[in-house]
C-alpha cells in the first residue's frame, strides 16, 4: 500500500459526518501541522497556510461526510433518525451503520417492515426514510440507554476500503469529499518541499452536506484571491444515463465543472485549468450538474467575489455507503491541481478579473 492508498484509506475509513468532524478533523490535522501554520474557523473548518507573500490561493475540500442523527426511540427499543446530508431513500435498507456514542460505537442496521407484511401494492413502493429505523439488536428503551445510545448521536456508514478486481478501483464510503481534502494534503505537502508564487491555503471544511456552511466561514478567515475547490463528481458511465446527460467516465481523467445549480466558474481560470491540461497531455472531462452545488458556491460570493473553479475525481454511488473512483484520476488530478497553483502568482491572480 502506497502513500496515497494509504491516505485515502485512512480518511475514508474515519467517521464524521456533518457537525459531527472531529475525529476527521483530528486526521487531517496530523497530516498538515507540520507543512504550515493552522488555525480554525469557530465552527470548527481546518485552515493550514503554507508562505508569506504572493496572491492568496484557497484550496477547498470539504471532510464531512453523509449520514444520519439520532432523534427518537421506541420502547421497543428501534432508533429513528434524520438524515444529515442527501440520502436517496433506495440504498438504505439493509445497510449496516454505527451509531457513535459516549460510550463507544455500536454497530446497527436499517431496517423497515418486512415485505411478507406489506400488500402487493406496498411492496411495489419505494419505503421512505420516515418508515424506517435503526436495529441495535435491543428489546427495550431502557436496553439502548444501557448501550449509551442518547438523542443527538451521530449514525456514519459502516464500510471498509477496499482495493477492487483491476487494482486501481478503490471502493468505500466518504470520498466525497474525503478524496477532496486528500487532494489538498497532496498538494500541500508538495508546495512545503517546492514553494510557488502565491500564499497558499489548504481548507478542510466541515458541514458541507448541509449546506455548504464551512465554505461561507472559513473563507472569511483566508479572504481568498483565488479558490480551487475540490471534489467528486458523478460518473455518467453507468446504465441508464445517457451521454449527453453525462459524458463523465471513470478512468477518463479529472473533471472540471462548466456549470451547478449555484456557481458558472471564473472563465480566465476555466481556461487556464484547459490550457494547463493541454500542456501536460491529461484528459479532462467537463461536467454540468443543476441539482446540486459545492463550497463554491459560498467561495465565489465573499466580498466583491473571488475568481473559482471546481476540479473533481469521477466518482460512481456516491451518496451511499459505498462509493468508487479511479487511481489515475486521483494521480492526474493531484498533477493537475500542482501545475495550475505553480502558474498562480501576482500577475496571473490580477488577470482573471473579468
Amino acid at each position: 500500500m502506497d502513500h496515497t492508498q494509504a491516505l485515502l484509506k485512512e480518511l475514508t475509513e474515519a467517521h464524521g459526518v456533518s457537525g459531527y468532524e472531529v475525529e476527521v478533523r483530528a486526521i487531517v490535522r496530523h497530516h498538515v501541522e507540520s507543512l504550515g501554520f493552522i488555525e480554525q474557523d469557530r465552527i470548527g473548518s481546518l485552515i493550514c497556510r503554507q508562505g508569506e507573500t504572493g496572491p492568496r490561493v484557497m484550496l477547498a475540500g470539504h471532510m464531512d461526510e453523509i449520514g444520519f442523527m439520532v432523534h427518537y426511540v421506541t420502547k421497543e427499543g428501534f432508533l429513528k433518525f434524520h438524515p444529515l446530508g442527501g440520502w436517496w431513500d433506495q440504498v438504505l435498507l439493509g445497510q449496516q451503520v454505527i451509531v457513535k456514542t459516549h460510550q463507544g460505537d455500536v454497530m446497527g442496521i436499517i431496517g423497515a417492515k418486512p415485505p411478507h407484511h406489506l400488500s402487493a401494492d406496498e411492496r411495489k413502493k419505494v419505503v421512505e426514510k420516515k418508515d424506517m429505523y435503526v436495529d441495535i439488536g435491543a428489546t427495550s428503551k431502557e436496553e439502548v440507554e444501557e448501550a449509551g445510545v442518547r438523542l443527538g448521536d451521530p449514525i456514519v456508514p459502516a464500510s471498509a476500503f477496499q482495493v477492487l478486481a483491476n487494482g486501481k478501483s478503490y471502493m468505500c464510503k466518504a470520498l466525497d469529499d474525503r478524496v477532496g481534502v486528500a487532494l489538498m494534503i497532496d498538494a500541500l505537502a508538495h508546495f512545503s518541499k517546492t514553494p510557488g508564487p502565491n500564499v497558499l491555503y489548504g481548507v478542510a471544511t466541515v458541514m458541507e452536506e448541509v449546506g455548504t456552511r464551512g465554505a461561507k466561514t472559513s473563507v472569511e478567515v483566508v479572504d481568498p484571491d483565488v479558490a480551487i475547490i475540490l471534489e467528486v463528481d458523478i460518473c455518467g458511465d453507468v446504465p441508464g444515463i445517457e451521454p449527453e446527460e453525462s459524458d463523465v467516465k471513470l478512468g477518463g481523467g479529472p473533471s472540471l465543472s462548466l456549470l451547478d445549480a449555484r456557481m458558472i466558474p471564473n472563465l480566465k481560470l476555466r481556461d487556464l485549468v484547459i490550457e494547463t491540461a493541454q500542456e501536460l497531455e491529461i484528459p479532462l472531462q467537463f461536467a454540468t450538474m443543476l441539482g446540486g452545488a459545492t463550497d463554491g458556491s459560498q467561495v465565489h460570493l465573499h466580498r466583491i467575489g473571488v475568481p473559482t473553479v471546481v476540479l473533481s475525481v469521477p466518482t460512481r454511488h456516491i451518496h451511499s455507503h459505498a462509493a468508487i473512483m479511479h487511481r489515475d484520476d486521483y494521480d492526474r488530478t493531484l498533477q493537475l491541481l500542482v501545475a495550475v497553483i505553480g502558474k498562480l502568482d501576482a500577475e496571473t491572480v490580477a488577470g482573471l478579473v473579468p
